[in-house]
C-alpha cells in the first residue's frame, strides 16, 4: 500500500489510468497488509469488508470514499496515510431496502478516530438522515487518534451531534465487535439499539488499567465492560450474541422489523398463520389463581404470526418483556409483564426498559401491545433511594406521550399505579381488553381487606376467619371480573382463546388512526 505522501505517477493514456484505478481499489480491497489481517483473525475476529458482506445483501455495497488519506502530520504520520483511513463507509441494502454503513477497520490505526476517518463518518451519516434510511455502525475501534490530539475529539463531538438529529428520525444501530473505549461508548449510547458479541467487544468509559489506578479494583475487560455485563448488569446492550456471522444475521431480521424512517410505517409482509386461529391453550397457561407463576413468553408465542418474536434486553429488567413481533403480517411491539421473574412487578430497570422501548415503538410508528398482569411497584428502602419514583414516571410519560394505536390487555392481576402506568385506559389507550380471569383494584384483596376491615378484625373472636371473610366480601363488591367493564374501564372482556383475532381486528381498525400534541419544542420527560 502507498505510505508516502506522493501521488503515483499518473499512467500517458485513458487505458493505463483505468489499469492504475483498478490496481488502486484491489489495494484498497485488501486492506494493509497480510500480516495485518492474521493478527485481526488470530483474534477471532472478521475484517471490517467481511462484517460489511453478511449485513449487506449480496453485491449491493457501495463505498464512498474509499480514497480518502488524512492529512495529518509529527508523529510519523505523514509517513503512514493508508487510504480509506481506518473506516468503511457506503451503503447498499437489505432484504431490499437501502441500509447506510460505517465500519472501523481495526487493522489500519487500530481503528482509531482521526480527523480524515470523522469526516467520512459525518458525511455517510449526513446523506443517510437525507435518504432516510437506516444507519448501522459496525464499531471495532481503539478510541480517539492519540496522534492527531483535539482534532480528534472534535470528530466525536460531531458524531454525536447527528446521532442525536437523527435519534426518532431513522432506526440507528450500533454492533460493537471490538473494544470502545472512552468518549467512543457514547454514540452507541445514543442510538436505538446496541448488538454486542461475547469476549471480542467491550465497552467501558475508563478502563481496566485506570479503574486499578484510582480505585485499586482489579478487573478483566470483559468483566468490567463485556457483553454479558451490559447485557444483564448495566442495560447498556440490546442483543449479546456467541459469534459475528449470528450478530448480523439477527441485525438484518431486525431491519425486516423496522422502517426505513419515521414518516413510513413498518414493512407488512403475507402472513400464513389465519387470522382468526383460536388459542385455546392460552386457558391452560395461565393460571386463575393470581398467586401461581407462569411464563408470559409462552403466552407471546401463542398469540402472535407463528410464534417468532424478537424479544429487546432478553436478559435485563427480566421481570418486564420488551418484544417486536407480527400480527397479520404487520409489526407490532409487546409491552408484556413477566410473573415468572419478581412475580412481574414493576421496578427501576423494568420502568426504564419499557420506557425507552415504547418511545422507539412511537417513533417509528409501530403499535403497542401491552399485556397486564402487574401486582404493583417493587416496594423497599433501596427502589424508594434509587430513585423509582421518577423511574416510573418515565414508562408514564412514554405512555401517555405515545400517539401510535395503543391495545392493552388484562389477563389477570392490575394493582394500583402500576395498572395505571402499564397503558390503561385512563392515560390514553385506545382500546382496552381484559379476560375473565382479570383482577383491576387497588391493591390485593387480602391487603386491602386488612386495611377496610382492620378494626373488625381486631375485634373478631376469630381473626383469621373474620379476616377470610372479609377478603372474600372484598373481592366480590370490588374484584370481579366485570367491576371495570360495567363501569366503562375495560371496552370488553374477551375470550382468552379469541385473543389473536380480537388484537388483529382492533390493530385494522386503528390503522388509520391520527393524534395531534400540543404545539411545543419538546417535552421535559423525567430523568
Amino acid at each position: 500500500m502507498t505510505t508516502s505522501q506522493e501521488v503515483p505517477a499518473a499512467a500517458k493514456d485513458s487505458r493505463g489510468r483505468v489499469a492504475e484505478l483498478h490496481a488502486i481499489r484491489e489495494e484498497v480491497r485488501r486492506g494493509p497488509s497480510e500480516k495485518a489481517t492474521a493478527a485481526q483473525k488470530a483474534k477471532g475476529k472478521l475484517t471490517a469488508r467481511e462484517r460489511i458482506d453478511l449485513l449487506l445483501d449480496e453485491d449491493t455495497f457501495h463505498e464512498v470514499e474509499p480514497l480518502r488519506r488524512h492529512r495529518a502530520t509529527g508523529f510519523g504520520l505523514e509517513a503512514k496515510r493508508p487510504y480509506t483511513d481506518g473506516v468503511i463507509t457506503g451503503w447498499g441494502t437489505v432484504h431490499g431496502r437501502t441500509v447506510f454503513v460505517y465500519a472501523h477497520d481495526f487493522r489500519i490505526f487500530g481503528g482509531a478516530l482521526g480527523e480524515a476517518h470523522a469526516t467520512k463518518i459525518h458525511k455517510i451519516m449526513d446523506m443517510a438522515i437525507s435518504a432516510g434510511a437506516p444507519l448501522v455502525s459496525l464499531n471495532d475501534g481503539a478510541g480517539a487518534r492519540i496522534q492527531e490530539g483535539v482534532s480528534a475529539l472534535a470528530g466525536y463531538g460531531g458524531i454525536f451531534q447527528r446521532n442525536t438529529r437523527a435519534s426518532g428520525v431513522i432506526p440507528q444501530i450500533s454492533v460493537m465487535l471490538g473494544p470502545c473505549a472512552g468518549g467512543a461508548a457514547y454514540s452507541p449510547a445514543l442510538t436505538d439499539f446496541v448488538f454486542m458479541v461475547r469476549e471480542t467487544s467491550q465497552m467501558f468509559i475508563t478502563g481496566p488499567d485506570v479503574v486499578q489506578a484510582v480505585t485499586g479494583e482489579q478487573i478483566s475487560q470483559n468483566g468490567l465492560g463485556g457483553a454479558d455485563v451490559h447485557s444483564t448488569v448495566s442495560g447498556v446492550s440490546h442483543f449479546a450474541y456467541d459469534d459475528e456471522q449470528t450478530c448480523l444475521e439477527e441485525v438484518r431480521f431486525l431491519l425486516s422489523l423496522l422502517p426505513q424512517n419515521n414518516r413510513e410505517n413498518p414493512p407488512s409482509v403475507e402472513s400464513h398463520d389465519a387470522a382468526d386461529r383460536r388459542g385455546d391453550a392460552l386457558l391452560d397457561l395461565v393460571p386463575a389463581d393470581g398467586n401461581r407463576s407462569y411464563d408470559m413468553h409462552k403466552v407471546i408465542e401463542e398469540i402472535v404470526d407463528e410464534g417468532e418474536y424478537l424479544e429487546i434486553h432478553e436478559r435485563w429488567a427480566t421481570n418486564i418483556i420488551c418484544a417486536l413481533s407480527r400480527l397479520d403480517g404487520q409489526v407490532v411491539g409487546i409491552v408484556a409483564n413477566q410473573p415468572a421473574s419478581l412475580a412481574g412487578v414493576l421496578d427501576i430497570e423494568a420502568s426504564e426498559k419499557a420506557a425507552r422501548f415504547v418511545q422507539m415503538c412511537d417513533a417509528f410508528n409501530i403499535p403497542i401491545i401491552t399485556l397486564l398482569d402487574v401486582p404493583g411497584f417493587l416496594p423497599g428502602v433501596a427502589q424508594e433511594h434509587g430513585g423509582i419514583i421518577r423511574h416510573g414516571a418515565k414508562l408514564l410519560y412514554a405512555y401517555c406521550n405515545a400517539t401510535v394505536p395503543r391495545i392493552s390487555l388484562i389477563l389477570r392481576k392490575a394493582y394500583g399505579g402500576a395498572y395505571i402506568v402499564m397503558d390503561s385506559q385512563s392515560i390514553g389507550a385506545d382500546l382496552t381488553y381484559a379476560w375473565p380471569t382479570n383482577e383491576i383494584a387497588v391493591m390485593g384483596a387480602e391487603g386491602a381487606a386488612n386495611v377496610i376491615f382492620r378494626r373488625q378484625i381486631a375485634e373478631a373472636d376469630d381473626s383469621d376467619a373474620m379476616r377470610a371473610r372479609m377478603v372474600k366480601e372484598y373481592k366480590a363488591e370490588l374484584m370481579h371480573p366485570y367491576y371495570a367493564a360495567e363501569r366503562g374501564l375495560v371496552d370488553d372482556v374477551i375470550d382468552p382463546a379469541e385473543t389473536r383475532q380480537v388484537l388483529i381486528d382492533s390493530l385494522a381498525m386503528l390503522r388509520t388512526k391520527h393524534a395531534d400534541l400540543p404545539s411545543r419544542k419538546h417535552g421535559n420527560p423525567p430523568q
